[in-house]
C-alpha cells in the first residue's frame, strides 16, 4: 500500500513541472505552486511554459485527470517538494531567498508526519541551517514531528521525464527517520537505486558532480584558446587525444551556461574559499572564455565597413530554451552594447525575446557577412556545408567540424 497520497511541488521552473506532471501520472494528487499567475493559468490550461520533449503530453494528462493543479498558494500535503531557484549575487554568494520564501509558504500546512524535500541545488548545510531552522523557529519539532530531507535533482535538460525515472537518486535527511521516509517515497517511482546518506553528504554530491563537468569544460576551453594561439585545429587535437585509452576531453564552447554547471561551483568556493584553488581556476576560465569569442568577432568584424553577423543560438545548450547563465546570451548582449555590427539573432527553440528580435536562422546566413556559431541547436546542424565555406564563420562550439 502506497505511503503517501498527496505532494505539494513548490517551483513550477524546470525541475517542479516535470516532477509535479510525473507525480500525477503515478496517481498522486498533486498541488504545484508557483509565484507566476501565468504560470499557473498556463498549466491549468494543460499547457507549458517551458520546451521539455514530451512534457506537454505529460502535463496535459496530469491536468485533465484531475491529479495535477497549479495554484499560487501551497495546500495540505503528505509532502512538500522544494524545487525553487538558487542563484547567486554580483558577488557570487549564494542567493537562498527563494528557498526561504517556499519553506515560510508551506509552514502554515505543515501537520505531524509531514515529509519537507528541498530538490533545489543547495550550498552545503542549507536542508539543515535554513530549511530545518526556519521550521523549527515556527514551533515544530524537526526530529519527531515533521522530517526534512535534502534530494539534489541529476537530471539532464533535454532529457528531464526519462532521467526522473532511470537514474539514481542521492536522499539525505537530517535524521535516519526522514532519510528512511524521503528514501521510501522515490523507491515508489524511480527505477534507478536509491542511494541514501545525510542531508549534507547529498548537498555536496550535486555540487561535485556540477564542479566536476566545470573543471573538465575549463580544460577544454583553455585548450581552444592555446590552440587558437598556436593556428591548431583545436577539433582535430582532441579528437586525435581522445583516441588515447584513458583521456577523454570534453568539447571546448563559447563559455558555460545553465543554472547547474555555472553556478554550483560558486557553492562550494563560497564555503571553502582558498582550498577550493582549482574550482575556482575552472569557473575563472570557463566565465572568461565569452569575453575570448567577444574579442574574436571584434577583430573580424574591422575587416567590413559594418558587417551584419547571423548569431545562432542564445540558449545556454543544445536543443533548450533555457536562457539561464547562456555565454551566447552573454556574448550578444555585449555586441549589442558595443554596436560593431548590425546583429541577426536567431533561437528557435523560444517564440520571442523580450530585448532581442529574432529572425529565422535561414533568412539571417542569407544576409550575413560574418556567421556566428554559438549552439549547436539540431537546426543548425542541417545548415548547408557549403554556406559554411562561402561565409566568413567563427564557430565556438564546432558544427562545421
Amino acid at each position: 500500500m502506497r505511503k503517501f497520497n498527496s505532494v505539494c511541488v513548490l517551483g513550477l521552473g524546470y525541475i517542479g513541472l516535470p516532477t509535479a506532471s510525473l507525480l500525477g501520472t503515478k496517481g498522486y494528487n498533486v498541488i504545484g505552486v508557483d509565484i507566476s499567475q501565468d504560470v499557473v493559468d498556463t498549466i491549468n490550461r494543460g499547457e507549458i511554459h517551458i520546451v521539455e520533449p514530451d512534457l506537454d503530453l505529460l502535463v496535459k494528462s496530469a491536468v485533465n485527470s484531475g491529479k495535477l493543479e497549479a495554484s499560487t498558494q501551497p495546500s495540505p500535503a503528505d509532502i512538500f517538494i522544494i524545487a525553487v531557484p538558487t542563484p547567486f549575487k554580483d558577488n557570487h554568494q549564494p542567493d537562498l531567498t527563494y528557498i526561504e520564501s517556499a519553506t515560510t509558504a508551506i509552514a502554515p500546512y505543515l501537520k505531524p508526519g509531514n515529509l519537507v524535500i528541498l530538490e533545489s541545488t543547495s550550498p552545503v548545510g542549507t536542508t539543515e541551517n535554513v530549511v530545518a531552522n526556519i521550521l523549527q523557529d515556527k514551533g515544530f519539532d524537526i526530529i519527531n514531528d515533521i522530517h526534512i530531507a535534502h534530494c539534489p535533482e541529476r537530471v539532464l535538460p533535454g532529457r528531464i521525464l526519462i532521467e526522473l525515472i532511470q537514474n539514481d537518486r542521492i536522499v539525505g535527511g537530517i535524521s535516519q527517520a526522514a532519510t528512511a521516509m524521503a528514501a521510501s517515497f522515490y523507491e515508489e517511482f524511480v527505477n534507478g537505486e536509491v542511494l541514501r546518506t545525510n542531508a549534507k553528504t547529498a548537498e555536496m554530491s550535486k555540487l561535485t558532480e556540477n564542479s566536476f563537468r566545470d573543471v573538465n569544460i575549463a580544460f577544454a576551453n583553455e585548450l581552444s584558446m592555446i590552440c587558437d594561439q598556436e593556428q591548431i585545429d583545436v577539433w582535430e587535437l582532441i579528437s586525435l587525444a581522445n583516441r588515447h585509452p584513458r583521456v577523454d576531453v570534453l568539447k571546448p564552447g563559447p563559455g558555460v551556461g545553465g543554472h547547474c554547471i555555472a553556478v554550483d561551483p560558486w557553492f562550494i568556493i563560497d564555503k571553502a574559499g582558498d582550498k577550493a584553488k582549482l574550482i575556482r581556476s575552472a569557473r575563472e576560465v570557463n566565465e572568461s572564455k565569452p569575453q575570448w569569442v567577444i574579442d574574436k568577432i571584434t577583430e573580424r568584424a574591422r575587416k567590413f565597413r559594418r558587417p551584419v553577423i547571423a548569431c545562432l543560438g542564445l540558449a545556454f545548450k543544445a536543443d533548450v530554451d533555457d536562457l539561464r547563465e547562456s555565454p551566447a546570451h552573454e556574448i550578444v548582449s555585449t555586441l549589442i552594447e558595443k554596436n560593431i555590427a548590425d546583429l541577426l539573432i536567431c533561437e528557435p527553440n523560444i517564440k520571442s525575446h523580450p530585448n532581442f528580435e529574432l529572425t529565422h536562422h535561414n533568412e539571417a546566413i542569407e544576409k550575413a557577412d560574418i556567421i556566428l556559431v554559438l549552439v549547436d541547436h539540431k537546426e543548425f546542424k542541417t545548415i548547408r556545408p557549403t554556406i559554411f565555406i562561402e561565409k566568413m564563420v567563427i564557430d565556438a562550439c564546432g558544427i562545421t567540424k
